[in-house]
């Protein structure tokens, strides 16, 4: 049982694009280790920006600078 999971920032992905997400993968899954999509599970975990960092800053204050 294949367990996938996504992590994105919090940043306003709607629900069309998160099943997308979610159906790409588990296909994904499929395709290339011929794994069964009725037992392979997604799950998106959404991260606020000031929880998410890169390089000693978070998120927000790299988009706040403009990075």
């Amino acid at each position: 049982m294949p367990y996938v999971n996504i992590k994105i920032t919090r940043e306003g992905a709607t629900a069309e694009q998160k099943a997308a997400l979610i159906q790409g993968a588990t296909e994904l899954l499929r395709d290339v280790l011929g794994k069964n999509p009725a037992t392979t599970v997604v799950v998106i975990d959404e991260v606020e920006t000031d929880n998410w960092g890169i390089g000693g800053e978070s998120v927000s204050v790299r988009r706040a600078r403009g990075d």
